[in-house]
């Protein structure tokens, strides 16, 4: 059995969810039950067929609603696995903070194409991180208090997940200078991220330690599955950028969030009009079951 959800990021009407159940028997698809529509904008569809045909035949609805098909069974995941850069976070960290150098506009270029795929991450990376050599310290905390802001719904995704027994991780192609923080507040058990090179109070344009980039996230959600006795489909990752793709395709349910069309591409969900808390109604969670924030 699969199921079809489907996220409004208003008000789910009730012609949305005749289309849908037409566009699946269309398809090909043998519809068994519809749920009823949960905190008035999202439902599930649960029907027998191939996940391929029913997301080929809810296409046509990804331009006013997410869409999620899965299989019945394992939907509630045991691990979450997230960037954090313009995922758990609405900015790119690197960008902010070369604009205390007066340079975003020449790294924030770099960025955008890294994140496209369009440059070796390793190397962009290191390009960047030279360009900042000199800048003081404190601008690091200044960044934090100004620009970096939490993204809708992802404390109340990671303090629910916790709390109904599931691991959580923030794996970063950034820095622990902003992961730490982050995963903090937001309630991440644990984090991953680069070190940047600092002495005399100064940024040494350098960075310690090996790279976290696309193979080792990956490696990180691998790792972190066999560590806990689950299976890769036991796990949720989520991302924007190319840099997450290994990840999001190594999960059980791939996510990509308001993301780059080559991870959106990769992924099996792609969250376009909804914040994170859709990643709780993939799982079967409705808002009676989050966790209180704030």
């Amino acid at each position: 059995m699969l199921i079809a959800t489907l996220i409004a990021a208003e008000t789910l009407k009730k012609g949305e969810l005749n289309s849908a159940r037409d566009m699946l028997v269309a398809g090909g698809c043998v519809i068994a039950e519809t749920g009823e529509i949960i905190d008035g904008r999202v439902v599930d569809i649960f029907f027998e067929g191939s996940m391929e045909d029913g997301r080929d035949a809810l296409t046509s609805l990804d331009g006013v609603t997410d869409i999620a098909v899965q299989p019945a069974e394992n939907r509630e995941k045991k691990l979450l696995i997230s960037d954090m850069d313009s995922t758990m976070i609405t900015v790119e960290c690197i960008d902010e903070l070369a604009d205390y150098a007066g340079i975003k506009a020449q790294i924030a270029e770099i960025t955008e194409r890294a994140m496209q795929g369009e440059l070796d991450f390793e190397e962009a990376l290191r390009g960047r991180v030279a360009l900042l050599a000199g800048l003081e310290v404190s601008a690091i905390q200044r960044c934090l208090d100004d620009r970096v802001k939490i993204m809708p719904g992802a404390e109340i995704l990671v303090k629910t997940m916790a709390q109904r027994g599931a691991k959580t991780i923030l794996v970063s192609g950034g820095f622990t200078s902003f992961a730490e923080p982050v995963a903090r507040q937001i309630g991440f058990e644990r984090f991953e991220a680069n070190v940047l090179g600092a002495a005399q109070e100064k940024l040494t344009g350098a960075l310690n330690g090996p790279i976290v980039d696309a193979s080792r996230k990956a490696e990180i959600l691998q790792s972190a599955a066999g560590k806990h006795g689950l299976q890769l489909a036991d796990c949720i990752a989520v991302g924007d950028g190319a840099n997450d793709i290994p990840m999001i395709q190594a999960a059980g349910m791939g996510v990509a969030y308001h993301a780059k069309p080559k991870a959106a591409q990769a992924a099996d969900v792609a969250i376009q009009h909804n914040d994170l808390t859709a990643l709780l109604y993939i799982q079967g969670i409705a808002s009676t079951d989050w966790a209180k924030t704030g």
